[in-house]
């Protein structure tokens, strides 16, 4: 199983769950700016679209791309985890709603503001929306959860971690003091410890890799 990652994206979500699991992919990183891959591969082959995750199975079957398919697909096969309800159940059809509500209302809405693509209204507008999202993540943590399912970790907690652009951004969310709370829980937590330090590895190797090219 390989992982192709990139530098503070939502690929860590993908690294913390499999990272939970118990899991060993190994990993690649993908320079985005520099359109190249630390293991030499040509990511255009991988993903055509040019973003990550991807994840490469062992079985042959290609690629799966998009954060919340890989996430969740990589906690269906390990139940035992706990990281995600059953299909078919009230549980798992609130928690796709989930993240499909972080997917356009958090992560695509970060998107344009850390790349400076909007004008004044614009980027007013924009943190708005990011603002009253993350409340909401707030407000679902109001009643003492440690998470944003309830007493376990899930990717849920993984996706909303992975997707937390908030410095990149320029959007203030220090009055949040609930979801300061979880973050820190999650921080903590060893997969996402570990996740952090492989991706800096891979890409402290990576841009190694690039300057002696360079030079």
């Amino acid at each position: 199983m390989k992982l192709y990652i990139a530098d503070d994206t939502c690929s860590r979500a993908v690294q913390l769950i499999a990272n939970e699991i118990g899991l060993t992919p190994e990993i690649v990183h993908y320079d985005v700016f520099g359109r190249s891959a630390s293991n030499g591969d040509d990511f255009a082959k991988v993903n055509p679209l040019l973003y990550v995750p991807a994840l490469s199975l062992d079985n042959q079957e290609g690629i799966l791309a998009e954060t919340t398919v890989v996430i969740s697909y990589l906690a269906d096969q390990h139940p035992e985890a706990g990281l995600i309800p059953a299909h078919g159940t009230l549980e798992r059809a609130k928690l796709d709603q989930l993240l499909v509500f972080m997917a356009t209302e958090i992560a695509q809405k970060h998107i344009p503001l850390m790349r400076k693509l909007l004008t004044v209204e614009g980027i007013e507008f924009t943190t708005n929306k990011l603002l009253t999202a993350y409340k909401v993540l707030d407000d679902r943590l109001a009643d003492g959860r440690p998470y944003l399912l309830g007493d376990k970790f899930s990717v849920a907690d993984a996706y909303a971690w992975a997707t937390l652009w908030v410095r990149r951004s320029g959007v203030d969310i220090g009055h949040l003091k609930n979801f300061a709370a979880w973050k820190a829980r999650i921080d903590a937590r060893p997969a996402a410890i570990k996740a952090l330090q492989d991706e800096a590895e891979i890409v402290a190797i990576h841009r190694a890799q690039i300057d002696a090219r360079a030079a």
